[in-house]
């Protein structure tokens, strides 16, 4: 059996050479014609998994060693019979990390979480449990929002201005454009305006979940909450004046920790 492989994934080599024969290769440039004998493909979110890439090969089998999958047509790949597998959850612990860290490292929003504020969490999959489970132990008040889940307890609710007045906004859903809840562009000209000024809001999910737009006229007014943003809209082509606006800038590296990519690889 032969296995093409991203040469970036972690640990490949230890994990999967009793399986097959493995090929690595650069998945920022794998061509159709490197898959053309192989049975099954291991990639990141670095390759896009389409009919582009796969049709007329052998591949029998696609996995991506991350937690999105945006990257990866499934319809296409279920229409022609190809199994597939990722690893949801892999990162979430090191990207709650990340959130804790940019609550810690700006201002006083730490010691105002504390002292009985809130943390309005949007979306409610595996990173969002992961850190509302790290806010219970830290006993820090939160409230989470995702209509898509029909849940019950104190901290749930259907009220997204409730979520956004909170001191500390962190969004986690996935980027959704189904209705009657999409999540593109759910901060947005109208939501901003539900954001106090003194907040702090976050991104570590997905860029399009904010309109960048609508936001950089907001903080260029000086009437936009503090910003973090490890995502951004239209990647890798971002918008150079939101970068200079907010207060912790990154590369979409969140979730990219050692151990976040060793478990995505394990899961495969």
């Amino acid at each position: 059996m032969k296995i093409v492989c991203d040469k970036n994934i972690t640990l490949a080599s230890d994990l999967f050479s009793n399986l097959g024969d493995i090929c690595f290769v650069d998945g920022r440039s794998l061509s159709r014609e490197q898959l053309s004998d192989a049975d099954i493909l291991l990639v990141r979110s670095v390759t896009s998994v389409n009919e582009d890439l796969l049709k007329g090969t052998s591949v029998r089998f696609v996995g991506s060693a991350t937690s999105g999958i945006d990257h990866v047509d499934l319809d296409w790949l279920h229409k022609n019979g190809i199994k597939f597998s990722s690893a949801p959850g892999c990162n979430a612990n090191s990207v709650v990390e990340y959130v804790l860290c940019a609550i810690a490292e700006i201002d006083d929003y730490l010691e105002r979480l504390e002292a009985g504020g809130r943390v309005g969490i949007v979306g409610f999959g595996h990173v969002g449990k992961c850190l509302a489970e790290r806010l219970r132990g830290l006993k820090i008040h939160h409230i989470i929002y995702d209509p898509w889940l029909s849940l019950d307890g104190d901290s749930f609710t259907d009220d997204l201005t409730a979520t956004l007045s909170s001191d500390v906004i962190t969004l986690h859903a996935s980027l959704c454009h189904e209705k009657p809840w999409p999540s593109k562009y759910i901060i947005n000209s109208k939501t901003l305006e539900e954001i106090p000024k003194n907040s702090l809001l976050i991104n570590a999910a997905r860029g399009e979940l904010i309109h960048t737009d609508a936001l950089l006229d907001l903080l260029r007014c000086g009437f936009g909450p503090n910003v973090v943003c490890d995502v951004w809209e239209g990647e890798p082509s971002i918008s150079k004046d939101l970068l200079e606006c907010v207060r912790i800038g990154t590369p979409h590296v969140a979730g990219y920790s050692h151990d976040g990519k060793f478990l995505g690889t394990a899961m495969l």
